[in-house]
């Protein structure tokens, strides 16, 4: 078959496949051309999610008659200075989104410029131009794209719904609107209920966005980020781990103003939350990385959704550390919907409801069974409180005695009391109330610790508390030293690809610091002849292979690490304190000094809260004293 040139309007088609997958890819085009003019106000209309109508006008900087008869023409555009496609400093920079949505959509765009005498008008339908034609309108520009895909039927049957069309239009204007708190948008139209985002004004706009945006809830339980390394900063709010979702949709990351999606990013997300973070949970960021253009390539997609790095290991760590740092320094911050949750319970079933029924509560996740009932035994048949003189507690040589081994620590110092706890009389001192958890009133159900504050009352879940000090002592055992390891009598010998083989030895000695020692077996393979000991049963293969692929991805080895922290974390659950096992109040208010001095005491290896508190105020209104 003959070769043969494409025509213009087939070219167009095919370029808009990359660039206009469905409505929602042609209001991020827009809004953030908009964006690029200057505007301070957008408003995006829209109907039947977008199919029929998307209407976007904004007060910016507007066109010139010679600039509108180029804007509708492929690769033409103002946001290169030069032809540097690495200095970058604009939202849109191809040349491709009008072009590409008049050869698929009837398109119309009025614009203005302050040069100008009056308005411009262009029409351009299935990629046929209408001349220019005068036209009303003050300053700035207003797009509108009427029967999207028209000259493309069969695309129109791979949109979905109008209610989900009009839902993903809204998440891409969030997006934006996270980044640019400064601009005011306005999303309406007959396929949805309106949504006005002002302006943020004041000493923290972007506080004030991400209220109107993400909601009131998420800036209470969030941590404010800022560290800068080598000349890459990031800022940005990270949400407590308390405060998590079901998905990752809560999560907005952007690099020099751009919304993006990226993979790196989403990687050092994960490791940052990995030791307080359930895996089938999400934490809620919104994330800003600032850096010189000339390091990250964003042309690296049509739609420019994706970028690269050009030290993408230097990102991911200053994401992650600024991250770890920031929940360290919160402390024993903790989530506020722990407690909101706790009191929805009570006022759904009420207390005497719960006591009638012989059912507590556990956390802030509602009923659960007596305890008396559960698995753990309490050691003596009571009426469920602990009293100073009861036997001390003994966690036993099996978990517990393992765990402390492994670790290198004496047993006695993972449940060591604090060197300032104090003995109790027949009044709690105000010393320890003022303390941020209080000082231990009584022990519910041999699972949950009542403590006192000046203001409030918090309970303690103590298995999950203690499961954090241990977990956190252990890691510090390994940090100390090198991780023990396991000579294997048989080397294992996996075959891999050669690059991968390079990449390993490349990286032998940071793996051997992590327990496992490898080497070149010939071109395509490596040999591994020790493994780290505390990784029994351990499938050698499975493991080379991942750490292969991810630096073949990062160019870094952070798989083995997770997976000793993994261990670790097991056995630190298997070496805390049970639920069912009664305490002493010294040992209770032992407990709760350590909590306050271990960072990430919050919450226990999985994610999950390891006490609330209520104020005095929210218990008065439940009982209808205020």
């Amino acid at each position: 078959m003959a070769v043969r040139q494409l025509g213009e309007a087939v070219i167009n088609r095919i370029a808009a496949g990359e660039v206009i997958e469905r409505p929602a890819s042609v209001i991020k085009e827009l809004v953030e051309n908009a964006v690029d003019a200057g505007a301070r106000n957008i408003e995006i209309v829209t109907a039947a999610g977008g199919k029929t109508l998307i209407r976007v006008s904004d007060d910016g900087a507007g066109m010139t008659a010679a600039d509108l008869a180029l804007a509708v023409r492929r690769h033409c555009t103002s946001k290169l200075s030069d032809e540097n496609l690495f200095d970058i400093r604009t939202l849109g920079f191809r040349g491709e989104a009008l072009p590409s949505i008049g050869s698929v959509a009837r398109l119309t765009i009025t614009t203005r410029h302050r040069d100008e005498a009056h308005a411009w008008r262009i029409e351009v339908a299935g990629g046929i131009e209408s001349p220019l034609e005068p036209a009303a309108r003050s300053l700035g520009t207003q797009v509108e794209v009427r029967d999207l895909f028209f000259a493309t039927p069969a695309r129109l049957k791979f949109l979905k719904t109008d209610r989900a069309e009009a839902a993903a239009i809204t998440e891409v204007v969030r997006r934006i609107a996270l980044a640019y708190p400064e601009v005011g948008f306005s999303l309406g139209g007959s396929d949805r209920q309106s949504i006005i985002w002002p302006a943020a004004r004041g000493e923290d706009p972007r506080m004030a966005r991400l209220a109107q945006v993400v909601g009131d809830d998420f800036v209470e339980n969030a941590m404010r980020i800022d560290a800068v390394r080598e000349g890459v900063r990031l800022t940005g709010f990270a949400g407590l781990p308390t405060y998590h979702r079901g998905t990752a949709q809560q999560q907005f990351f952007y690099v020099n103003g751009r919304p993006v999606k990226d993979k790196l990013l989403l990687s050092g997300l994960r490791g940052a939350y990995a030791d307080v973070l359930a895996r089938d949970r999400h934490p809620v960021v919104v994330l800003y990385v600032d850096l010189d253009p000339a390091f990250v390539d964003v042309n690296v997609h049509p739609a420019k959704a994706d970028v690269r790095f050009r030290d993408g290991q230097l990102v991911r760590g200053l994401l992650v550390g600024a991250i770890k740092h920031a929940l360290v320094q919160a402390g024993h911050r903790s989530s506020t919907s722990n407690a909101a949750s706790a009191l929805d319970v009570l006022r759904a079933g009420g207390a005497g409801a719960a006591a009638a029924s012989g059912q507590g509560w556990s956390r802030a996740h509602g009923p659960v069974q007596d305890r008396q009932a559960s698995p753990y035994r309490p050691l003596h048949e009571t009426s469920g409180f602990a009293e100073a003189g009861q036997p001390r507690l003994e966690t036993g040589a099996d978990a517990g005695g393992m765990a402390a081994a492994l670790a290198g620590l004496p047993l006695a110092d993972l449940a060591r009391p604090s060197a300032d706890a104090r003995a109790h009389g027949a009044a709690i001192s105000e010393d320890l109330m003022a303390r941020p958890l209080g000082a231990a009133r009584a022990q519910v159900h041999e699972t949950y610790i009542v403590s006192q504050t000046l203001d409030g009352v918090v309970i303690v879940d103590q298995h999950a508390a203690h499961e954090r000090l241990v977990y956190e002592r252990l890691k510090e055992a390994l940090a100390r030293r090198d991780v023990p390891r396991q000579m294997l009598l048989i080397p294992e010998v996996v075959e891999l690809p050669e690059e991968d083989v390079g990449r390993l030895a490349d990286h032998a000695e940071a793996l051997e610091g992590a327990g496992l020692v490898l080497e070149p077996f010939g071109p395509g393979a490596v040999a591994v002849r020790e493994t780290p000991a505390l990784l029994k049963g351990l499938d050698i293969r499975a493991l080379v292979r991942d750490l292969a692929d991810e630096l073949a991805e990062w160019d870094s080895a952070t798989g083995l690490k997770e997976r000793l922290d993994h261990v670790a974390a097991t056995m630190a659950c298997h070496g805390s304190i049970r639920a069912g096992r009664r305490l002493r109040v010294e040992e209770m208010d032992a407990l709760l000094r350590d909590m306050e001095a271990t960072p990430l005491s919050g919450q226990c290896n999985h994610g999950r809260p390891t006490w609330i508190e209520l104020k005095l105020s929210d218990i008065e209104r439940l009982f209808g004293r205020k």
